[in-house]
């Protein structure tokens, strides 16, 4: 049995970026940096990219990845996540964007490590943003914790609202014990996670722990081919050092 497996969940329909997980970084595919961040991890005992399109599909085994296909009908990442998590003998399911181009493994080693808590069934990643100035960005996903550092809500809006130190902002890189996982998609999707967007917060509103895990630093995500931009202005600077 895997104790920790990763999933990245890649599809090729993108409203805003059509292709965006073959979107050529440095010369390099995108789902091509994720998978090789991913690698990086030291808990994961396996990684598996799961899309919905040959292209992707016939990429992703070029360059020596575990690929399979899914289903073309999911409404998110995290409904084809669990698809293929319930194939799998694993105990806690990682579900890796496919849009994150600077993953660094030892992001995912601090969120299976959160697990050795035996009654967790859920937890994500957060990074500390000093600029205050940010809060009110709809873009930006705030979260606000407890002391013991699990979730008490998430939102677009500016959380908590007249901060003047730093907020945190929520990291779309989830893990999961897969039993839960499986249980959390076959409830209805609820009210908030309908009004904010956000499907973390059905686990919220069922009355279930998130425990958050504080990363250095916020990532450069891909949601437009612009912001391929100073994804590669940061991995040329970081190629100098």
């Amino acid at each position: 049995m895997d104790y920790a497996v990763g999933i990245i969940p890649a599809r090729y329909g993108s409203t805003r970026f059509p292709g965006k997980p073959l979107a050529s970084i440095l010369g390099k595919p995108m789902i091509r940096w994720v998978y090789e961040g991913a690698r990086r991890s030291k808990r994961l005992s396996r990684i598996i990219i799961a899309t919905d399109d040959a292209r992707i599909f016939d990429t992703a085994r070029e360059f020596g990845a575990d690929v399979v296909m899914t289903s073309p009908d999911h409404a998110s990442g995290t409904d084809r996540a669990a698809e293929v998590a319930a194939r799998l003998d694993a105990s806690v399911i990682v579900n890796i964007q496919g849009d994150e181009p600077l993953l660094d493994g030892t992001m995912l080693d601090g969120l299976v490590a959160a697990f050795d808590d035996p009654e967790l069934p859920m937890g994500s990643l957060m990074a500390k943003v000093p600029d205050v100035g940010l809060i009110g960005d709809e873009n930006i996903v705030k979260v606000v914790v407890d002391g013991r550092g699990n979730a008490l809500m998430f939102s677009r809006s500016p959380l908590p609202c007249g901060a003047s130190d730093f907020f945190y902002q929520h990291i779309g890189i989830y893990a999961y014990r897969k039993d839960f996982l499986l249980a959390l998609k076959r409830l209805p999707p609820s009210r908030l996670e309908k009004i904010e967007r956000l499907e973390q917060l059905r686990a919220l509103e069922n009355g279930f722990r998130i425990r958050m895990i504080e990363i250095p630093r916020p990532t450069l995500s891909v949601d437009t081919p612009r912001d391929i931009i100073p994804v590669e202005e940061f991995l040329k600077a970081r190629s100098h050092e």
